[in-house]
């Protein structure tokens, strides 16, 4: 159950800021751990607009000792809420898992664990109201006014890292604040008996941009030692941080 959060988390957090103008974009977001408040990891997104739509990009992910621990890449062009993407963490020995192909009825996939010497393979049915992997920001923008409304948005959630699909739902809850300002709070989950396995996860959205302000709860990367996922409070500010460590160049 953890795996299948760390997987939308995934999504949630590499789509915080998509544009809307033409153009590559490139932020930070910077992962804390929920508990004890220590700066875990940074991430550096790139995303390439074309007209209003997000058609793919790149994010790198960097410990605090500026190493990079994490890869991916992602081609929104079949689809906006499911794209075909590769995600590698601990690059050259560690942990593998992507969306291959899409057809009219299928979504395919593939993941690699970590020790694992041989990729695994499935397929999902496409049905109804899909998303994957950070189409679900796309998703959730796309019903943002139903979500402002209080109502709860529905969906089929495919996970590569579980080479599988599941049921989950969205929903406003008490607004809060960021930087200063108003927030839309947003709780994630799944709507089936599987909620009651895992704690949900937490989402601040700037109301008028739509734009992912803060996250809350299981993380995609994995602490090094243990490859169990992080539990992380992730900002996305105007600003760096102060405790924000220097990049690499290039970075």
């Amino acid at each position: 159950m953890h795996r299948l959060l760390a997987a939308l988390a995934l999504t949630l957090v590499a789509a915080s800021q998509a544009a809307t103008t033409p153009g590559t974009h490139t932020f930070r977001g910077y992962a804390y751990d929920l508990d004890s408040g220590k700066f875990l990891y940074t991430e550096v997104h790139r995303q390439v607009i074309d007209g209003d739509r997000w058609v793919g990009g790149t994010i790198d992910y960097y410990a605090a000792d500026g190493s990079r621990i994490g890869h991916k890449v992602l081609d929104f062009s079949s689809d906006p809420y499911v794209p075909v993407y590769r995600l590698e963490l601990a690059p050259g020995g560690g942990y593998v898992e992507g969306i291959t192909g899409l057809t009219a009825d299928r979504i395919e996939m593939e993941k690699k664990g970590y020790g694992a010497s041989e990729m695994r393979t499935a397929a999902v049915k496409r049905k109804g109201a899909m998303a994957a992997d950070s189409g679900f920001h796309s998703f959730l923008r796309d019903h943002f006014a139903d979500l402002l409304a209080g109502k709860t948005v529905d969906f089929t959630f495919v996970v590569a890292g579980n080479l599988d699909s599941y049921k989950f739902r969205a929903r406003r809850i008490e607004d809060r604040t960021f930087e200063g300002a108003p927030a839309v709070q947003l709780k994630v989950e799944p709507s089936t008996w599987l909620r009651l396995l895992a704690d949900p996860l937490f989402i601040l959205y700037e109301p008028q941009q739509r734009r992912m302000l803060e996250y809350r709860g299981i993380s995609n990367l994995h602490d090094p030692r243990t490859h169990k996922a992080y539990t992380v409070r992730i900002v996305y500010p105007s600003s760096p941080p102060p405790d924000a460590p220097a990049l690499p160049e290039g970075a």
